[in-house]
């Protein structure tokens, strides 16, 4: 089968590291690129624990972006297999079960979360963050009989949904009911990730949040709030016009369009209700703010400002998938006795009185009508047409992008 595929090499690394500044497609549309487009053979199921699943609809998630831009951090680098098929988001059809596999059958339409912890690698005995339903902080992600990867899609085993094939374990495996649609089911991740930053830092009904970023994770997180039925005040900053619309479609109070710096952030400070402080030189401070910010950019500017636009004694969450960044100011932060906390992925929550999986919970929320999220699916390509996916996926102010999805 054909798949996308990503496989480290030095030499490679450097020369994009070096000259894809200069020319961006390097990344994705040549030899020299560690990105490739290769016949592989299907994926084997690990134990009879697993399934493989017959992929319908495979996301581009903004790590997969990250990734092939070279932005990651090597931090991650340890938690990952090479090569390994990209992509993590998905919605298909389950092809072939393992003996053991209890809940799930052939035909059965499905999503997964994709995380690679404890019960997935057979580790017999649970690490603490796994025990406590904490998935996605598991301690064993290099460990047990799967090569080692944080996700599906970044293990050289598993596959990805940039393919047509992937195995997952049945604990991974969530049947979607027939009032989810293909193109709603394939945005469960993305929903799951903003959903458990929500519920792991609720806003209370009184609270202004402060949304920097209106791509999918910023959607996604006014679509969670609203969803969950948290009247809180949202105000967001998006880039584009398209994305102000799906952000006032999605119950956002005030949409700030990003312009020059100097133009939106008195703005902000001003919806807020901050007031703009000038020191002897530099930035601009404001004192007052936001009782929750959160942050799904990434970048210096983005994080820079939500450390300055939050209140004293608020919270700054951080979504947008930070590397290694300097020029930001940490002065707000012992300053305002601010807290600053860190979200990735998705696990097990407090919901309505009792511990749920995250995906339980987006799906339930999803069947109920309470969010529909499929107008966000703007831009669908057959696997073959990889390089111009990715190019539109990374150039959203080109022709009004939010979700790009591979259709097989």
């Amino acid at each position: 089968m054909k798949a996308v595929q990503f496989n480290y090499s030095f030499l490679r690394y450097v020369l994009c590291k070096t000259v894809g500044k200069f020319l961006p497609s390097l990344h994705w549309n040549s030899q020299l690129s560690c990105l490739h487009y290769s016949d592989i053979p299907e994926p084997a199921l690990p134990n009879n624990e697993w399934v493989k699943i017959k992929v319908k609809y495979g996301g581009i998630c903004g790590s997969d972006i990250n990734l092939i831009f070279l932005r990651d951090s090597p931090a991650l680098s340890p938690f990952t297999s090479f090569p390994f098929t990209l992509g993590h988001e998905l919605v298909g059809v389950i092809t072939e079960v393992g003996s053991e596999v209890k809940h799930v059958i052939p035909g059965d339409r499905v999503v997964i979360d994709p995380v690679l912890s404890c019960e997935t690698r057979g580790i017999s005995r649970p690490c603490a963050a796994c025990q406590h339903g904490d998935f996605s902080l598991c301690e064993h992600m290099t460990d047990g009989h799967v090569s080692p990867g944080l996700l599906v899609g970044t293990c050289h085993d598993t596959g990805g949904s940039w393919s047509p094939y992937l195995v997952a374990h049945q604990s991974q495996v969530f049947k979607l009911p027939p009032e989810i649609n293909d193109i709603n089911g394939v945005m469960v991740e993305p929903f799951s990730c903003a959903l458990h930053s929500v519920l792991r830092n609720p806003p209370k009904n009184h609270d202004t949040v402060f949304i920097i970023g209106a791509g999918v994770i910023g959607l996604c997180i006014i679509a969670a709030i609203r969803a969950l039925g948290i009247s809180c005040r949202i105000i967001v900053l998006a880039k584009h016009d398209y994305q102000a619309e799906l952000a006032s479609h999605y119950g956002a109070d005030e949409v700030i369009r990003l312009t020059s710096k100097n133009r939106y952030f008195p703005k902000a400070a001003s919806s807020l209700h901050a007031k703009l402080l000038t020191p002897i030189f530099g930035s601009s401070i404001a004192q007052g703010g936001a009782d929750i910010t959160f942050e799904c950019v990434g970048k210096e500017s983005s994080i820079h400002d939500a450390l300055r636009l939050t209140k004293s004694g608020g919270k700054v969450i951080l979504l947008g998938l930070a590397g290694i960044l300097n020029k930001i100011d940490w002065t707000t932060v012992w300053l305002n006795e601010l807290t600053v906390k860190g979200s990735f992925a998705y696990s097990t929550e407090k919901y309505e009185g009792k511990k749920t999986r995250t995906y339980d919970i987006a799906i339930e929320l999803m069947a109920k009508g309470k969010v529909d999220l499929s107008p966000l699916i703007t831009h669908r390509f057959p696997l073959e047409q990889y390089k111009r996916a990715i190019s539109i996926a990374s150039n959203k102010g080109q022709e009004a992008v939010v979700k790009v999805v591979f259709e097989h």
